[in-house]
């Protein structure tokens, strides 16, 4: 599989939440999102602003930080958000069930690279980059799979 590439630029955390609902109306069950960027990058606010944008009734959307997984009933399905910052092994990622989750539920993973092996081909790969502004962001988007092309090309109008 080819990866391909695409950079969209935020300049505030109002466009950021912006961006995050748009590409929440877009997933369903089985679509991963891997969300990578420095601590204070804006992951969490990301994934808050697209749980709650899957919401009946917004609720509030914690850091998993200590708990490591939060499970939520949206409307496009169960959405599982991980942080994995603080395990040390793919092994605890299976334990915590992820695996599973991936193949049934919407999965939004911050720190994605202590999934090693088990990071699913077909998922979304979201970085965070801080830029020059205090509040602007640049937003890398990668993936391999066909079904996130249009996706992406929906997400810059």
């Amino acid at each position: 599989m080819t990866t391909q590439h695409a950079r969209l630029s935020v300049s505030s955390p109002e466009e950021t939440t912006r961006l995050a609902q748009k590409l929440g109306q877009c997933l369903q069950p089985g679509d991963v999102i891997l969300m990578q960027g420095g601590i204070g990058a804006g992951k969490t606010h990301f994934a808050r602003s697209l749980i709650q944008s899957l919401q009946d009734q917004p609720e509030d959307v914690p850091s998993p930080t200590f708990t490591l997984v939060q499970v939520y009933d949206t409307n496009a399905g169960e959405l599982w958000h991980a942080d994995l910052y603080r395990l040390g092994s793919p092994d605890e990622c299976v334990e915590l069930g992820l695996a599973d989750a991936f193949e049934t539920a919407i999965c939004l993973i911050e720190w994605p690279d202590r999934l090693e092996d088990l990071s699913p081909e077909t998922a979304l790969h979201l970085h965070l980059i801080d830029a020059a502004q205090n509040d602007s962001r640049d937003v890398v988007f990668s993936w391999a799979a066909n079904r996130w092309t249009d996706v992406v090309a929906g997400l810059r109008t």
